[in-house]
Parts: structure tokens; C-alpha cells; sequence
């Protein structure tokens, strides 16, 4: 495939480069890299870090970036589809920390990806479209809050550190793309739940049609004690999912599990 086709835009500005790998710490623990490419920044990682995997999905991309990283021998190149690594089992169940340019098509199910190992991640640095990244850390009562944004916000502390030009990436995107951090620990070290995957199967239900209230979109669940439960968790009737708070939706969430309905 071409690397239009797998969403690739590498980042070839060596300033662009330079101010990425300063923009956040590069410690000397293990670090993965998804979607190495040409290795742009894997050598960057490779000279501070103890142990780098870079994930790497086109054959001949990845059997380039061997020959290109063999005076590195802490570097181990990955050809696969980064949705079928495990990463704990990549990074023999250490700590680790994460850098990636991600296809923009596929920068949510690698972040739900990722977020499946948050136990042992210390940070998640991401070049992404720069319309995910105002998506991912929209705050409640914005249009652009969402579930990736709760989902996002539950398990991290995101913040978008500075946009990125189309003009850094060889071939252009034709929009703006940004440099993400995701910072441990999220909303979930204030909110434990018992059961975080039934939590996010919740928000996502209270998400499923937005133009709607979440009176509406909790019906099927709540039935006739739908206002009801929305009145006793403080809420007001006509209230949408874009409204409420993570700490809201974890409340929310274990009053309704809680009443068994």
C-alpha cells in the first residue's frame, strides 16, 4: 500500500524533529514507538533511552529502519500492525513510555489500545490531527466533547503542547496536526471503579446520539426511572452527555449500577 493509503505523513523537518524530542522528557527507561517510519525520531529515543521497540507496519519501511538502526543495539524494529502487539508483553511486563505519529484514521482504537496497559505507562506523547487533539481535550459543554474525550480524560491528563504545520510532513497532510501529552494519573485515580469496562460501554451509550438528551439516550437502559435517576444524581432533566463532567459520569454511573435497574 501506498503511504497515503496507510494514513503515513512523515514528519521530515528536522527542526519540527528537534523541537518534538524537547518538548517532552526522553528518559532512560523502555520506550515504544508506533509507527517508526523512516525513524525520524527512533534515533532521538535510541540515545537516551535504555530499550526502544519501534513499531513499524510497511515491510519495506521496517526493513530499512533495521539497517538504519543497526549501530543502535538498544533498538528492536517490530513489523506489525500496531492493534495486534501486546504491549505488555512487548515490554516484559516494565514500565514504559510511549512516542507515535499516528495514521489520523486509527488514532482512536490505538489510544484504547494503549489505555488497556495505562497501569504500566508513565506517559503517551502523540503527533495527531489537530481536530482529534482539540477533541480529546475539550472540556464538558464544548461540541467537540465527546467519548474520546471522557475516555481520554478518565485515563489520563492530555494536554495539547503546540500545533504542527502541514509543511513538517513529507507528504503534506492537508491539515494542522498537533503534539499531545498524556500525563498520568487521569480522573479514574480520584473515581476507582470496580468495573472501568462496563464504565466506558456507559458513557459511550450516553454518547450514542448527541443531538439528544441523555434522558433520551439513557431510556432503554432506565426505562420509566430515567428522570427519575437524572434528578437524584442532581442532573437536570433536559441535560445532554456534552454537559456532564468524567466525575459526573462515574457518579452517574455507579448510582445506576448500584439500583440495578
Amino acid at each position: 500500500m501506498s503511504p497515503e493509503k496507510l494514513g503515513q505523513h512523515f514528519l521530515a523537518d528536522a527542526s519540527w524533529q528537534e523541537r518534538i524530542a524537547s518538548a517532552f522528557r526522553i528518559d532512560d527507561g523502555v520506550w515504544i514507538e508506533v509507527g517508526a517510519g523512516h525513524g525520524e525520531m527512533t534515533t532521538r529515543l535510541a540515545r537516551r533511552a535504555r530499550k526502544v521497540f519501534a513499531i513499524e507496519l510497511d515491510p519495506r519501511l521496517a526493513r530499512r529502519l533495521r539497517d538504519v538502526m543497526a549501530p543502535y543495539p538498544n533498538v528492536a524494529v517490530i513489523e506489525s500492525d500496531v492493534l495486534a502487539v501486546d504491549f505488555g508483553k512487548l515490554a516484559s511486563g516494565a514500565h514504559f513510555s510511549v512516542y507515535g505519529s499516528l495514521p489520523y484514521y486509527i488514532t482512536s482504537p490505538i489510544l484504547h489500545r494503549l489505555f488497556e496497559h495505562v497501569d504500566r505507562i508513565d506517559a503517551i506523547h502523540i503527533v495527531i490531527q489537530f481536530e482529534v487533539a482539540a477533541r480529546i481535550v475539550a472540556p464538558p459543554g464544548r461540541r467537540d466533547y465527546g467519548y474520546l474525550s471522557v475516555v481520554s480524560q478518565w485515563f489520563t491528563n492530555p494536554e495539547i503542547v503546540f500545533q504542527i504545520p502541514p509543511g513538517a510532513f513529507r507528504p503534506p497532510p492537508k491539515v494542522a496536526s498537533a503534539l499531545v501529552s498524556f500525563l498520568m494519573p487521569g480522573a479514574r485515580a480520584k473515581h476507582p471503579l470496580v468495573d472501568e469496562a462496563a464504565f466506558l460501554d456507559f458513557v459511550k451509550e450516553c454518547f450514542a446520539q448527541k443531538r439528544k438528551t441523555l434522558r433520551n439516550n439513557l431510556r432503554v437502559r432506565l426505562g420509566t426511572r430515567t428522570e427519575e435517576t437524572l434528578l437524584e444524581a442532581g442532573l437536570a432533566r433536559d441535560v445532554r452527555a456534552e454537559g456532564l463532567t468524567v466525575a459526573q459520569f462515574a457518579a452517574l454511573f455507579e448510582m445506576v449500577r448500584g439500583k440495578k435497574i
